[in-house]
């Protein structure tokens, strides 16, 4: 027996990990560990977020913490109740819960505006009349200090009487604001005086017309954060530059300060991840709506037919950067076809079908085949499809001359049908203007799949479905959005110009063997040789649509090549 002591290697951490386990050693914030994501309810979630919620939920997990859904409404103009509901259904398909954890911004408008009230007694806060375009002219840049407002000398009375009118709505918008008084020469442009309450009259889907003014994201975002005790702020880098000002404040007013932490966001190629210009393809009809297959939203990814699992694995291969990258779209795809491969029922589906008929089989005659469900799981089974004279192949499975290494159906060829016998073309029929309308084939009796003493060896094998029990349905084709890997990356283009216009291909009567005609709605199953495919929303007991999820290998990224 060997007396060498068994080596255990660690899981590496990620530089978050590894401030929270610094933490724990020295026991701020006594050993615990809560998150939040703060997500803003102005449009769906999409594949960055994924990033963000997978991240926080499961440091929460990981370190026997809490991790709270707090949604930042604070600009009622744009948000709304479709947003949280969708929001909320996203993160329980993710598999996380906030159990009785679902706060807003809203719930601490009567506290935020408390707190501002005290910066503007502690003579660190003014209500400044100048208009957006002025304050924008003064607050100078990188190499030029700010002007000082002319109203930043106010004395505290007249400071709270102005916020007390406009808290009453007695100002119309853009009249003044609220700023915090920090330092016009400092070289972080976000201390130079920011806003932190300005005017809106717009109903609040949840405080209706209470308020008329509503607090900045940098005065909101920090104070909630101190309010639920949180312990790390996790924010996406560009905060970075607004952690000086985060501090500030929960110092400046004395209260609970969590440690903010900035990691890289997700960025993919091919793909617009701006909230804003997504909400753009939706109100101009470019896509069908924020579930449209072809969006980066993760309800465009559920519909289209991924996976929690393949997303949260994806989220994981990705890692936690600290500097900006992007990754490849077709990382998302490899994940995707990694799930489905282990989990997806393999069927037999025929897109575009050409006829076949089996001259020496019997008329009237169907037999039940057995074929495997999934060649990946052996707990999976079998089925049985049905076999008879006449059945489809795809068009593709068959060419008169083909080139060298084809090795399907051919003129006077050979070719196992998937799960039940070897056929050979005998007869090719042609209309009038020469296109293949029948092929007139014979089978091999004693070649059955699994059955086989033929003594006959083909290479070739091709799927196909029995026309007399074949179910129809719509096959929608989705492919990637952009014909560009940055299509929001260039200056003088918009990137509209780089939809790509055979994003979505509809095929109307693909014909499908039998055992799918009545898979419910996000059923995922793989069409043989062709990829995986979803149960659409749009399916009927009298009209199956399918998605297709990814197709069995990156074509897209082989064609860019050529």
């Amino acid at each position: 027996m060997s007396n060498e002591p068994e080596i255990t290697e660690k899981p590496s951490l990620n530089f978050i990990e590894e401030i929270i386990e610094e933490h724990n050693a020295t026991g701020k914030y006594a050993g615990k560990v809560h998150t939040r994501f703060p997500p803003e309810p102005n449009g769906y979630l999409h594949i960055g977020h994924a990033k963000s919620i997978c991240l926080n939920f499961t440091l929460g997990q990981k370190y026997n913490g809490l991790t709270n859904l707090r949604f930042d409404d604070t600009n009622p103009a744009a948000e709304e109740a479709e947003y949280v509901e969708a929001i909320e259904r996203d993160v329980r398909w993710l598999g996380f819960s906030w159990d009785d954890r679902k706060f807003f911004a809203s719930d601490y408008f009567d506290k935020l505006y408390a707190y501002a009230v005290q910066l503007i007694k502690l003579g660190k806060a003014y209500i400044d009349d100048q208009t957006q375009e002025e304050i924008s002219q003064t607050r100078g840049n990188t190499f030029t200090a700010g002007k000082e407002s002319p109203y930043r000398n106010r004395t505290v009375e007249e400071n709270l009487a102005l916020f007390e009118r406009m808290r009453a709505g007695e100002f119309p918008e853009g009249k003044c604001v609220l700023r915090a008084k920090i330092d016009m020469a400092s070289p972080n442009m976000h201390l130079r005086d920011p806003a932190i309450y300005r005017i809106k009259h717009a109903e609040h889907h949840r405080t209706g017309d209470k308020w008329h003014i509503y607090p900045m994201y940098d005065f909101a975002h920090c104070l909630s954060d101190s309010i639920e005790g949180i312990t790390h702020s996790i924010c996406t880098l560009e905060f970075e530059v607004h952690r000086p000002l985060y501090d500030w404040i929960l110092e400046t007013l004395g209260v609970y300060r969590p440690q903010q932490i900035e990691f890289a966001r997700l960025n993919l190629n091919y793909t617009v991840m701006s909230k804003r210009k997504l909400l753009q393809l939706v109100n101009e009809k470019l896509v069908s709506g924020w579930d449209d297959p072809r969006m980066p939203t993760i309800s465009g990814l559920r519909r289209r037919g991924y996976t929690p699992e393949a997303i949260r694995n994806f989220a994981t291969k990705v890692g936690i950067a600290k500097r900006d990258n992007v990754i490849d779209i077709s990382l998302l795809e490899f994940c995707i076809r990694e799930h489905l491969n282990k989990v997806c029922t393999r069927i037999m589906a025929v897109l575009n079908p050409i006829k076949v008929v089996i001259t020496n089989y019997p008329e009237g005659k169907t037999e039940n085949l057995p074929t495997e469900n999934n060649p990946e799981d052996e707990n999976a089974g079998t089925r049985t499809v049905p076999f008879s004279r006449e059945i489809w192949i795809e068009q593709d499975d068959f060419m008169e001359n083909p080139p060298k290494g084809y090795f399907r159906l051919t003129p006077n060829g050979m070719v196992r049908l998937k799960s039940a016998y070897i056929i050979q073309c005998n007869e090719v029929v042609k209309d009038a203007n020469g296109n293949i309308t029948q092929l007139n084939c014979t089978y091999i009796e004693n070649s059955k799949s699994g059955e086989d003493t033929s003594g006959l060896k083909v290479k070739g094998v091709i799927h196909w479905v029995s026309i007399a029990h074949a179910v129809e349905a719509e096959v929608r084709l989705y492919d990637r959005l952009f014909t560009d890997e940055a299509p929001d990356g260039h200056e003088d283009k918009d990137f509209k110009e780089f939809i790509n216009p055979n994003s979505l291909t509809v095929i109307p009567n693909a014909k499908l063997e039998p055992s799918i005609a009545n898979l419910p709605a996000g059923e995922r199953v793989q069409f043989q040789r062709l990829g995986y495919f979803c149960v659409d929303t749009d399916s009927t007991k009298d009209k199956l649509v399918f998605n297709r999820t990814v197709g069995l290998k990156d074509s897209w990224a082989k064609e860019q090549k050529k």
